[in-house]
């Protein structure tokens, strides 16, 4: 398959042919900046020529630690246009986690706020020792030679970023200098079980997977693209950044999700389309002024239940929604239902496998495919595959085979007619007996229950039956449902190997566990759970 006929395969070409189609379509829009794509490739022009000037060229790995905005997108292509490679860097990293990141990918420059919301990350930077002798160096950093630092507060030993761009003036940035098997970005991955891994993904991988997302979510020139998706991870810098860029879309973002301020967005911009996963579904879903809100939405994309994904078109008029399954090693995006299909084909979460990639479903002995219907492992090979993990051959030939069949560790169902259906990770599924029980199906059947507002399901250590389900859940109201209550729903919807042993309502996620996508974190629940367990148990002995 040849994917230069069908879209642009490098970032600097899909803003190219924007510019073309719609170079007076805002961009990109916050709620303090907007841009046009003329505007945004005329600031990419001039960071192009101050990164020429500043001798940052093909093979530079540097990192972008900015929130959402435009000053991202335009940094991001302007480093893919003259072969420098982009590492983002979470905003909510503390300074450990910042160090890793930049002492691995080996960063050479650092562009950075001074601060993003509440966090001041000059001063992070500090406790790292960066700055201490009047440079941008430190010991622990020996590749660091630049610190750019955007805002206020710039410290001695940085240069502000008007200085970089006027240091540029006078230079010609040249013509390109990436192609499209060039990597355009080192994507860490979560880390939950072991230190983050380097994913590399080239131009043409994450260029081909924005667009075929976008003709999937049905996006077209002018649309208006609300994603908070951090564009720190690759479902904001693939599939909101470049996915807007490749259909001339105006990408609506925020520094934050905040359901209030994103409802607000929706109606202010007048959104066609949003994205999200199951908990910002769901937040949007159950917030008070929703139904005060007039909104515009013709389709989303969510990686969310069934019963999540019916109540988005059903409640937030979004008729088109599609279902998502991806992960950061395939760019992210692998299979995506499209906007044209029958409504309850989309509802189901039945999703369609990207052209030109493959998707098998393994038995979990390792064995043969699975016969259609059955669960297995998801493995898939095609172009969106990552070229590998930064430096560590040992990871990438364990997670990439010979015949360049990528192992998800997810778990998934063919069904008769090709369709894609996500069953859950499998570090999450709880073996319970001899039965292998996805918590997304509880999720899904406690969802549908009135009373809860959002379920999040975990496995835990039982003496007789390996392991049990443990439900945690928000109410939409305070009394909206007895834990009993709860149970007894369960029983009648689920099968009985399935039905929560354990089932406590919680306020909320966020103090437990939650990563700057608004997911939550399974590992930090178990952990949780495991503690409430131990604790009860003890005052039972006591």
């Amino acid at each position: 398959m040849d994917l230069r006929t069908a879209c642009p395969v490098t970032a600097h070409e899909a803003l190219d042919r924007a510019v073309l189609l719609a170079p007076d379509v805002e961009a990109v829009v916050t709620a303090d900046d907007r841009v046009t794509y003329a505007e945004l490739a005329q600031e990419v022009a001039r960071i192009r020529a101050a990164l020429t000037a500043a001798g940052i060229g093909h093979g530079d790995r540097v990192g972008v630690w900015l929130g959402n905005g435009p000053r991202w997108v335009a940094l991001f292509v302007a480093l893919g246009s003259v072969g420098a490679v982009t590492v983002p860097v979470n905003t909510r990293f503390t300074a450990g986690e910042v160090e890793y990141t930049l002492q691995h990918a080996r960063i050479s420059t650092l562009f950075m706020a001074d601060r993003v919301l509440r966090t001041d990350l000059v001063a992070m930077l500090g406790e790292l020792g960066i700055g201490h002798d009047g440079t941008p160096t430190c010991p622990a950093l020996p590749e660091l030679r630049s610190v750019v630092v955007l805002g206020d507060d710039v410290p001695g030993w940085a240069t502000a970023w008007s200085d970089f761009i006027d240091a540029g003036s006078d230079v010609g940035a040249g013509p390109p200098a990436a192609g499209p098997d060039d990597v355009l970005l080192v994507q860490y991955t979560s880390g939950t079980t072991s230190r983050p891994k380097g994913v590399l993904l080239t131009h043409r991988s994450m260029c081909a997977d924005a667009f075929f997302a976008g003709v999937r979510l049905g996006l077209r020139p002018g649309d208006r693209y609300h994603s908070a998706r951090p564009f720190f991870h690759v479902a904001g810098s693939t599939l909101s950044v470049l996915a807007s860029i490749q259909h001339a879309t105006t990408l609506v973002t925020m520094p934050r999700f905040e359901p209030a301020e994103a409802l607000r967005l929706f109606e202010a911009e007048r959104c066609t389309h949003f994205s999200g996963n199951d908990t910002i579904a769901l937040m949007l879903l159950n917030h008070p002024d929703r139904p005060r809100r007039t909104l515009h939405l013709r389709g989303a994309w969510v990686a969310a239940s069934p019963t999540v994904i019916r109540r988005v078109i059903d409640e937030l008029g979004a008729t088109e929604c599609v279902a998502a399954y991806g992960l950061s090693e395939a760019s992210p995006n692998v299979a995506l239902s499209a906007w044209w299909e029958e409504e309850a084909v989309r509802a189901s979460g039945a999703m369609r496998v990207q052209p030109g990639v493959e998707v098998r479903i393994r038995a979990f002995d390792g064995g043969a495919d699975c016969a259609p219907g059955e669960p297995g492992s998801i493995l898939v090979r095609g172009w969106n595959v990552m070229q590998g993990y930064l430096d560590d051959a040992e990871q990438t030939a364990a997670t990439i085979d010979a015949d360049g069949w990528l192992f998800t560790g997810d778990v998934g169902i063919l069904d008769e007619a090709g369709r894609l259906h996500f069953v859950g990770r499998t570090k999450d599924i709880i073996r319970v007996g001899g039965e292998n029980v996805a918590p997304a199906d509880i999720e899904d059947a406690l969802h549908r229950h009135p009373g809860v507002r959002q379920a999040a399901v975990v496995g835990v250590p039982d003496e007789r039956l390996i392991e049990v389900p443990f439900a945690f859940v928000v109410l939409t109201e305070a009394g909206s449902a007895t834990e009993e209550e709860l149970l007894d729903w369960s029983r009648a919807h689920l099968a009985g190997f399935k039905v929560p042993r354990y089932l406590r309502a919680v306020d909320g996620f966020e103090d437990i566990g939650m990563t700057a996508s608004s997911k939550v974190q399974k590992n930090q629940l178990a952990a949780h759970a495991r503690k409430l367990l131990e604790q009860e148990r003890s005052e039972v002995g006591a």
